[in-house]
């Protein structure tokens, strides 16, 4: 096995998840590296603790990264044991045992020999023996130790029950010194309380233990994951029992009795994991998230409305000044921000939506007479992605966060740095693209503000609802208990797009064939699913030279013929093919190349780019991919190549929240259960110039006449409903 043994020099960089880079002196190593004996390296990896007195065994490997040269990165790590009178004595002076210097170390060692540890952990007293030694400096020195040895012995207890290094850090620095009692109790908590480890592998694990298949440990730990995993994956806020169960027995493999499946749910409503209301069952923090978003709109409408002397006079100041005259719907909408505490704006495309959002700030700073320093710390401008963000902050030319960033997001710990106990000083918060926002998103957002912050939300009803559970935008709008202003008038419709007008054709679910083909902004091209790659490949070639912020494929699904995986590499040949200038890397069957438009799939706030991010291959070497994002160079090695794909074409889900100056969209009979309005509403809204779709007539007008995929089952409406209308 492949390794170096030695001691650490230095810590280069310690993260809050256990991740270290630092410089590690070899004594020995494997043959393959028995070179490098009395040289120092750098290393990463995983680590409980770290400190330059012990010794350790690394395992791994080295690699190459762009940056910073060589490094070795260590999967599994030992710590070795002090066998000499030189080591216990330096170990016992490293500073982590208070009151005992060298002196003092060396009469213990002295007294008690090479045993000096063992014989700590075993029988402190013995300490007694040695003149000028408290009983206080015994019991520190003892219990110390303990903690030293079992935080280590943990650590090498959950690697070798089949996690990871990584994963058994994430475990400890849950739990700590209950690590160990928490285990031994119920290993399934762990799949509460760190659900990213997974209820699958730890249940491998427990079962491997002795766990019984029908222990109600199991059972209970199984129903929050598919309640989880459903919620997840349509939408849904609460679910049905029968629902519930049919899937848990999936999951669990076993056959067991409704009786017992019933016990073992109404033993998660008392430990309060579920809540059932009626017959509807919910995770406890879905439940909370909308009760809590439903309390705090209650709270905000309840509050007296501002007072703003010559509000029309500031308006008429504003027009002036931006040389803008604003139509009453946008009058009102305007007005409206600067009076109430709690708005909602909703219109289509090309109805002004960020003209808006630009107008209300730009009032707000009248109004308030704010210096630019004072509108950036009281005014926050949001929104659910990075592009999204990024738009706003060009039409407005101040900051614009996505949420995620604005919350000071912490990937490892899952955790929000922005919360209930280290709340937002802003004043006004504006989010736009709010359609996008899930129910647990924007309940994390009211944490983090002010109970009395304004808030604004701007979004089109009609577009696709969150990845995420709830319909936040849609709950609130037709809970109808809230100041909102529907935008009608069609700006980009009075220049003649005829890309505006499909989009309100197909959200009416009556498609006019005659508006296709009548001028150069609205194409469609009718053929078969096997004609519908050659139509892409000759619009591709028509578009080569177009910037990739400009131009983008929007596909519903990834596999098929004509799916998205299938597609991004017929498009790479053409606009960057093959060629002895470019380097290339192979990830499984993707090849990568230099000059390759490439999707973010996840997001990355350290390296300030999100999810849904365009960029474009810089340069690749044997064990890096560089990536462009604007001008931010982003290095990716093999462990994270899976948070980025081909971006030629992309996801519909994907593109929300973006625009492009040329759009093509595939539409055929293949794409089944993916052909639906909401979904081909918002491709068709991402063009901004030029629409290109391609494939079959019928597919589309089915499309646009199928609203089944939309039905989520959520309760934020009836919520606010009881508690503003009725006033329970």
């Amino acid at each position: 096995m492949n390794f170096i043994k030695g001691n650490l020099k230095k810590i280069l960089f310690q993260g809050e998840n256990g991740y270290f880079v630092g410089l590690f002196k070899i004594k020995e190593a494997s043959l393959d590296n028995s070179e490098l004996i009395n040289q120092t390296i750098t290393f990463t990896g995983y680590f409980h603790e770290l400190n330059e007195i012990d010794t350790y065994i690394f395992y791994g490997k080295f690699i190459f990264h762009q940056k910073y040269g060589e490094q070795y990165q260590v999967d599994s790590y030992e710590r070795c044991k002090k066998e000499d009178k030189e080591s216990i004595i330096e170990f016992l002076t490293s500073g982590l045992f208070k009151g005992i210097g060298e002196k003092k170390a060396q009469k213990i060692v002295d007294v008690l020999g090479k045993d000096t540890l063992k014989i700590i952990l075993e029988n402190p007293d013995n300490l007694l023996l040695i003149p000028t030694i408290t009983k206080k400096q015994v019991d520190i020195l003892h219990d110390t130790l303990i903690d030293y040895e079992n935080s280590y012995e943990t650590i090498i207890l959950l690697t070798d029950m089949g996690f990871s290094t990584k994963e058994s850090m994430t475990i400890y620095n849950k739990y700590k010194i209950k690590t160990k009692t928490i285990i031994e109790d119920n290993l399934y908590q762990l799949t509460y309380d760190l659900p990213d480890l997974g209820f699958k592998k730890i249940d491998t694990i427990a079962t491997s233990k002795n766990y019984n298949k029908d222990d109600p440990r199991r059972i209970q730990a199984a129903i929050i994951y598919v309640m989880n995993e459903i919620c997840n994956l349509i939408g849904h806020s609460y679910l049905l029992i029968d629902e519930i169960y049919r899937n848990a027995l999936k999951v669990l493999n076993i056959e067991i009795s409704e009786e017992n499946f019933i016990n073992n749910m109404n033993a998660l409503i008392l430990s309060n994991m579920v809540v059932k209301e009626e017959e509807k069952y919910y995770l406890f923090d879905m439940y909370e998230a909308e009760e809590f978003v439903a309390k705090r709109i209650k709270l905000l409408l309840g509050m007296k409305n501002q007072e703003i002397n010559d509000l029309d006079y500031n308006i008429e100041e504003l027009e002036h000044n931006t040389n803008i005259k604003y139509n009453s719907e946008q009058l009102e909408a305007i007005k409206l921000s600067q009076l109430k505490n709690f708005l909602v704006i909703t219109g289509g495309p090309g109805t002004g939506k960020t003209t808006i959002i630009k107008a209300i700030v730009n009032l707000y700073r009248m109004i308030n007479k704010l210096s630019a320093k004072d509108l950036i710390e009281q005014v926050v401008m949001l929104a659910p992605t990075g592009r999204a963000s990024k738009r706003i902050s060009e039409s407005t030319l101040l900051p614009a966060y996505t949420i995620h960033r604005f919350l000071k997001w912490n990937k490892e710990t899952n955790k929000f740095a922005i919360n209930e106990y280290n709340k937002s000083n802003a004043k006004l918060v504006i989010i736009d693209e709010a359609s996008m926002v899930d129910i647990y998103l924007f309940y994390s957002l009211l944490k983090g503000i002010k109970s009395d912050t304004k808030i604004i939300l701007v979004g089109d009803y009609f577009q696709l609802p969150s990845v995420g559970p709830g319909q936040l935008l849609k709950d609130i709008i037709e809970s109808e208990t809230v100041p909102l202003i529907k935008l009608n008038y069609l700006y980009r419709q009075k220049e003649g797009s005829n890309i505006i007008n499909l989009a309100y054709d197909v959200n009416n679910g009556n498609i006019n064939d005659e508006i296709f083909n009548k001028q150069q902004d609205l194409i469609f091209e009718e053929g078969s699913n096997s004609d519908v790659i050659n139509s892409i490949k000759e619009i591709c070639q028509k578009h080569k030279k177009d910037s990739y912020k400009d131009f983008q494929v929007l596909v519903p699904m990834y596999k098929t013929l004509n799916g998205i995986d299938n597609l991004n590499k017929i498009i790479q040949e053409i606009f960057n093919p093959k060629s002895n200038n470019k380097k290339e890397y192979n990830y499984g069957d993707v090849t990568y190349r230099e000059n390759d438009k490439i999707l973010q799939l996840t997001n990355m706030p350290e390296e300030n780019i999100f999810n849904g991010d365009i960029g474009i291959i810089d340069s690749i070497n044997k064990k890096e991919i560089i990536v462009d994002f604007d001008g931010n160079l982003v290095r990716y090695t093999p462990s994270n190549l899976n948070k980025f794909k081909h971006g030629y074409a992309i996801s519909i889900h994907k593109s929300q929240g973006s625009e492009f100056k040329t759009v093509v969209i595939p539409v055929v009979s293949d794409y089944g259960k993916m052909l639906y309005r909401k979904l081909y509403y918002t491709a068709i809204t991402r063009s901004k110039k030029k629409l290109y779709i391609v494939g079959d007539m019928k597919a589309l007008k089915y499309a646009s006449n199928n609203i089944n995929a939309d039905i989520r089952r959520t309760t934020l409406k009836d919520r606010l409903i009881k508690k503003i209308k009725v006033g329970a």
